[in-house]
């Protein structure tokens, strides 16, 4: 594994898809306590924004999507069930409210614990509420380039948990690396 250093804005203001497609195989690091805990991004999905009724910026900006509509390059982090905090990286030019959930992680470093789903990734890579809005240019918290002479193979499937989306339920929106044992679900 080469130099961990954040990604350019640059990578993030682009198609939404484009951007979870190139996170696949890049890692996520978060400095907690003075130990770097990295992970390498085995699986995503993508919100294409207002018009993508399972993303949370289908109800339009509210102080919760405030972030979403902002420039591209920073986390959006938010509370499901009460419990677990889910990290999305804000994707596309500022107003899009476009993002890319981050699903699972390959544990690379300083991981002990389950990284199978939004929930456990976030609890293992001690991301909360408090990294909501945070710039992924930061030199504790970013996502680093993928190796791209390592090969891939690219899975798309629809989004787990978002029935109640209609016809954007069933869009082949969730990509992961196929074959690799910590994805969340096939």
């Amino acid at each position: 594994m080469a130099s961990l250093s954040p990604v350019p804005r640059a990578f993030y203001d682009r198609d939404t898809v484009e951007v979870a497609h190139d996170l696949l195989g890049a890692f996520l690091v978060h400095d907690v306590a003075g130990e770097a805990r990295v992970g390498k991004i085995v699986e995503v999905e993508a919100y294409l924004g207002e018009m993508d009724l399972a993303a949370h910026s289908s109800k339009g900006l509210t102080p919760r999507t405030r972030i979403l509509f902002g420039p591209p390059g920073f986390a959006y982090v938010y509370l499901i069930y009460g419990i677990y905090c889910c990290l999305n990286v804000v994707t596309e030019r500022e107003g899009n409210a476009c993002a890319v959930l981050l699903r699972a992680l390959e544990p690379v470093r300083n991981l002990r614990d389950r990284t199978q789903g939004p929930g456990l990734l976030c609890r293992a890579m001690g991301v909360d509420l408090r990294q909501n809005g945070r710039d992924l240019e930061s030199p504790d918290f970013f996502i680093s380039r993928r190796d791209e002479n390592e090969p891939r193979q690219v899975v798309a499937r629809p989004r787990v948990g978002v029935d109640y989306s209609g016809i954007w339920a069933a869009k082949p929106l969730r990509f992961y690396l196929d074959g690799n044992p910590y994805i969340s679900r096939k």
